[in-house]
């Protein structure tokens, strides 16, 4: 897809944020929740998002706690609190902002700053808390959010707003600054552009015209990612095209790897198998390489951990002598990293998907994780478009610039449709697999690399179908009717944290009505079935009325089946309905949710009775599934 200039997808990207009349508060909460979900590439459901923009707000419009990657097997996740500041359109005045802004955020840390409003007094308490028990690999970020890129003036600032932070709050705080312009950058073909060039000294040696190999210092490695960050503002750039980026690469690394670049960093290269990097072109001089556009496709988790473990000691802030300190950095001078470094040229996607496939094929990652890089989503993208006139959105920000493009050539494809691929991964492993709590809770099952993930994409046995488009589409049906239904935020008391328990309902009374009629209930079965019953009208309203009765009742107070008498909500939760609905063991069985599993009972039994010589939902169902 040709990307649209910037000024058209900027203006596309404002569309829904100011769609009706918001108010100004309203306006930069759409804002910082759009940019931030696009950012992190994430759907809002599954991150806890806090609020306090507004009048006291501290300097906080929102905040998110991201809990890190799934699976600590491969790596060692830590916490990471972002502390959001909104400034678009002329909200922003440049570096007195970015200076003023995070003088409030950091005397809002610190304790020094009252008559903040009720939501940023409470989120300062979790903070509090969070910086008393924060682990080594913790983090609290303060994130500027603009519509454009910062210049480079206003990049220096940070880097003062960085140790000014560091002094009152300790190593743990950091700065960042995001834009609508980096999620452009990203959805660029060549991302970021092929005129970024990138210094690394590094000792190499050539192997033919397109393959540099040797080794680099540790130190050079880490000045080469900051030199890379303080370029493009967007450290997580330079993983685009490696498949570990969908893993969790903003919170991961590394146990064993942090422990000898701790107690041993000289020793470093002797364990470690390197990173390769692949580059458009290179130009060499002096010990110097000058990369053109550089991607780390391999050592993804290396080269994080060097990130997270160097920032520390030679970021932390102090003007003093720590003698220990001192004695680290000299024995980290003599630490190296294995150095690939292959020439891909502009045109170079097939090879660089190749060398990244390869160059990842002796470690953890397994076939279905390169689905980003191979054709499955772009197959799937092609799908949905050719089959159901669907833009399906691959990464987030897609959508806008489709938009964008759509607005400027009129005589291109117009879609009207459009839906995110991530989230219809949500919808399926919600309903067809029953994993509620997770999906209300989390994201990374449900990316490339989670568990939920894994098992929707694993081959099937027994001569099943693959996961598919027509999966897709049946999950999108789905979250249509959802979106008309207003589950999810916003919507009605019952249904504002019951969009995935919608979910699993409506596949569990379609599964039981296909069951009664001994027609098949294999994954792709019920995936036809669905589409078929949500595309007529009169099954629809059959299918989708008992769901949202049952839903109705289950979350009325002093019904016998409520929620509410849930013994676990009570007995383990102590009355938090919030996690008891993020609880992964929510809707998978009897013993966990006996409540609803009896209400579920109940509906099965109701759709199998006819009132007045009228048929019964199950036979409104089957007859339109059966295409009689």
């Amino acid at each position: 897809m040709t990307l649209p200039d910037f000024d058209s997808f900027l203006m596309s990207w404002r569309e829904s944020v100011t769609e009706g009349t918001p108010t100004t508060t309203e306006l930069g909460r759409r804002f910082a929740q759009k940019i931030v979900s696009q950012w992190l590439d994430a759907p809002e459901s599954g991150l806890e998002i806090v609020y306090c923009d507004g009048a006291g707000d501290g300097g906080i419009d929102l905040a998110v706690l991201d809990v890190g990657p799934e699976d600590e097997a491969e790596g060692q996740p830590g916490h990471t609190w972002y502390l959001i500041q909104s400034k678009h359109g002329t909200a922003f005045a440049g570096t007195r902002t970015l200076l003023v802004e995070a003088q409030k955020v950091i005397e809002t840390l610190d304790g020094r700053r009252s008559g903040l409003n009720s939501m940023a007094e409470g989120l300062r308490e979790r903070l509090a808390v969070f910086r008393s028990q924060a682990g080594p690999n913790d983090r609290l970020i303060m994130v500027f959010a603009t519509e454009r890129a910062l210049t480079d003036d206003q990049r220096v600032i940070l880097g003062d707003i960085r140790t000014m932070g560091r002094e009152h709050i300790g190593g743990m705080f950091d700065v960042e600054a995001i834009s609508v312009e980096t999620i452009y950058s990203r959805l660029a073909e060549e991302t970021p552009e092929v005129g970024l060039r990138v210094p690394l000294r590094s000792h190499l040696v050539p192997s033919g015209t397109d393959l540099l190999v040797g080794s680099t210092r540790l130190t050079d490695l880490y000045q080469f990612l900051v030199d890379y960050r303080d370029t493009t503002g967007d450290l997580d750039g330079i993983y685009e095209k490696n498949v570990r980026r969908f893993l969790g690469g903003r919170g991961k690394v590394n146990k064993g790897m942090q422990e000898t670049l701790r107690d041993a960093p000289e020793r470093f290269g002797l364990y470690n198998n390197g990173i390769t990097i692949v580059a458009s072109d290179w130009t060499e001089a002096d010990g110097t390489v000058e990369l053109v556009a550089p991607y780390i496709v391999n050592g993804c988790q290396t080269s994080r951990t060097i990130w997270e473990v160097f920032h520390r000691h030679y970021r932390a802030g102090g003007t003093g002598v720590n003698p220990e300190i001192e004695a680290w950095k000299a024995r980290a001078n003599d630490g190296a990293v294995v150095t690939k470094i292959v020439k891909v040229g502009s045109a170079g996607e097939p090879l660089l998907q190749a060398i990244t496939r390869y160059t990842n094929s002796q470690n953890a990652v397994r076939e279905k994780d390169f689905l980003a890089l191979s054709s499955d989503f772009s197959g799937w993208k092609q799908g949905m478009a050719e089959n159901y006139d669907i833009y399906l959105e691959v990464q987030r920000g897609g959508w806008d610039s489709q938009k964008a493009l759509q607005n400027a050539n009129p005589a291109t494809r117009q879609f009207e449709r459009h839906v995110n691929a991530a989230d219809l991964i949500k919808v399926y492993g919600a309903g067809w697999f029953g994993e509620v709590g997770l999906a209300f809770g989390k994201n990374p099952p449900f990316l490339p690399g989670g568990s939920v993930f894994k098992r929707i994409t694993a081959l099937p046995e027994d001569g099943e179908d693959t996961f598919g488009v027509e999966d897709l589409y049946a999950c999108y049906l789905l979250q249509e009717a959802a979106d008309q239904l207003k589950f999810g935020r916003g919507g009605p008391p019952a249904r504002r944290q019951s969009r995935f328990i919608f979910y699993m309902i409506v596949i569990t009374l379609l599964k039981d009505t296909l069951n009664r009629a001994q027609m098949s209930t294999a994954s792709r079965s019920l995936s036809l079935a669905l589409a078929k019953v949500l595309n007529d009208e009169a099954a629809k309203n059959e299918l989708i009325t008992q769901a949202v009765e049952l839903i109705e009742g289950y979350f009325t107070q002093g019904s016998e089946d409520s929620v509410h008498e849930e013994p676990a909500l009570r007995n383990t939760h102590f009355g938090d309905l919030n996690a008891f609905l993020k609880a992964e063991r929510f809707g998978r069985s009897r013993d966990f949710t006996p409540k609803l599993f009896d209400a579920l009972a109940l509906t099965q039994k109701a759709m199998g009775k006819s009132y007045g010589g009228r048929p019964s939902a199950r036979e409104v169902i089957v007859e339109i599934v059966k295409g009689n």
